[in-house]
């Protein structure tokens, strides 16, 4: 079943190119983009607080009366209320021997080439808070997915409904997220009055100092990136957790695996309406291997069987090769390396 993809979105590199007409900041977030898939398909908008975004959710419908003849109408209405999150701010500081720079005889490329890594990162770091980051408990940061669907009680939090058992124990366990983006489900932020996406703040020639607090002269460069995760409509988010990497329980190496496919499966059953939002799932490589053997050959591809005994033998060009998916049912795959597989079991 494929899904409509919706198109009408801005991502920070759509961004970019409305704030810094001489392409400075667009280089930066094209970047981004290349290494991190998800930051490349993350939508963003401005937030409407100077520290984050408000929106406002649909609780409840009104209840309609069944009447009959003279008898009156029961009065009702909607209830809603309000999701508010913040941004935090990401920054760091690139310092650069200016001697050093300015042996190779163009300062400025060899800068860039030099501070690129910081670049890679923050973009590294950002992808892991996306997911990890608990702002209530570091209230410096934003707060991630992860926080958000930290359990499989409904009693402890509605979005439990949304949370699939991949039977997994101990703290050696990955999650698959599959997330509905969207401007008014799943959105990135930035705050009110804010650029968006990583801004790098050139502060030219200053005073740095070594280790012993002495002084030297230095090419400085500043990175700052504010951003937020919006979640207004908790529905359009789906965990796969517990899903154990190891020999153990229910493990991907073990005699009786996780049937990854079904549990996929399930997480697409979650998401109220596909087509309204634009879907795709996030798994680190380890996942995406065993999710592709199972695919293959069926569940007992991931235990430990000899592969090469139960690959197709059927004729062609790709006999006996493992058939690599980049969509499951119209739905795009994408790697996301910071997704963790010591992740601590759900209950």
């Amino acid at each position: 079943m494929a899904t409509a993809q919706v198109t009408t979105y801005s991502t920070l590199a759509d961004w970019a190119k409305l704030q810094d007409p001489d392409g400075n900041i667009a280089a930066v977030a094209e970047l981004l983009s290349q290494r991190n898939e998800i930051l490349e398909d993350m939508p963003f908008i401005e937030g409407n607080l100077p520290t984050g975004h408000r929106g406002s959710v649909r609780t409840s419908l009104p209840t309609p009366t069944w009447r009959r003849i003279n008898q009156g109408i029961d009065p009702t209405k909607t209830t809603s209320s309000q999701v508010t999150d913040t941004c935090g701010i990401q920054t760091a500081l690139a310092i650069v021997d200016k001697d050093l720079a300015d042996l190779n005889g163009n300062s400025a490329a060899w800068r860039a080439q030099e501070n690129r890594g910081f670049i890679e990162g923050m973009a590294q770091d950002m992808a892991a808070q996306l997911f990890y980051a608990n702002a209530s408990t570091s209230t410096e940061k934003l707060m991630g997915f992860a926080p958000r669907y930290n359990t499989l009680t409904p009693a402890t939090s509605q979005t439990a409904n949304n949370v699939v058992n991949g039977g997994g124990g101990a703290s050696v366990n990955t999650s698959i997220w599959l997330i509905g983006w969207d401007s008014d489900k799943v959105t990135g932020i930035f705050p009110k009055g804010s650029l968006a996406g990583l801004q790098d703040n050139d502060l030219g020639e200053d005073w740095a100092f070594d280790p012993n607090n002495k002084r030297y002269r230095a090419y400085m460069t500043e990175y700052k990136w504010k951003a937020g995760l919006h979640v207004r409509d908790w529905r359009y988010v789906a965990r796969i957790a517990n899903l154990a990497t190891t020999t153990g329980t229910a493990g991907f190496t073990s005699s009786a695996p996780v049937d990854i496919v079904d549990c996929v499966d399930q997480a697409m059953a979650k998401i109220p309406f596909m087509n309204s939002c634009r879907p795709v799932l996030y798994m680190n490589r380890l996942t995406k291997r065993y999710f592709d053997k199972q695919r293959n050959y069926g569940v007992n591809a991931s235990a430990t069987i000899n592969l090469t005994t139960i690959r197709r033998t059927d004729s062609g060009a790709d006999r006996g090769v493992i058939q690599h998916f980049d969509n499951y049912m119209g739905v795009p795959i994408k790697i996301c390396d910071q997704i963790l597989s010591t992740e601590a079991t759900l209950t």
